[in-house]
């Protein structure tokens, strides 16, 4: 976790943007989390130890991470997105019962921008692939 924290970071500084200690804070909640937070979430998680701290902050760094690229917005049809910090080239699997959303790697998947380029003549940008079911908890 330190690693991606301490790589994270330097995308900042390269990037010329200032590390605040919030803006560290909302980063290291999202690298320690694997339960794919809300802005809420992550602002619950973080006003005991940044009591001046607002949600407006919290949003603004997740806009933040969300260009540059380190963190991705999952919208999935409530009423708020989900952040991840993605390091990886990944997928999801949604529990359609609780909600809970787990990390799925498959290496497989890596070519289907370029076969979809292919077949389409579009200039395919990114792909993401959600796979909806019931989790081992529910079932």
């Amino acid at each position: 976790m330190e690693k991606k924290l301490a790589e994270a970071l330097q995308q900042l500084k390269a990037s010329d943007i200032r590390i605040t200690p919030q803006r560290q804070a909302v980063l290291e909640f999202l690298i320690n989390s694997h339960a794919h937070p809300t802005a809420d979430d992550i602002y619950k998680g973080l006003v005991d130890k940044f009591p001046g701290m607002s949600v407006a902050t919290v949003y603004n760094n997740l806009r933040l991470f969300t260009k540059i690229g380190f963190v991705q917005e999952m919208a999935y049809g409530d009423a708020s997105s989900r952040f991840d910090f993605s390091s990886q080239k990944h997928y999801h699997a949604i529990c359609e019962s609780c909600g809970k959303i787990v990390d799925t790697y498959y290496p497989g998947l890596d070519d289907v921008e370029t076969a979809a380029e292919q077949l389409t003549g579009f200039k395919i940008n990114e792909h993401r692939m959600e796979l909806y079911g019931i989790c081992p908890d529910c079932q």
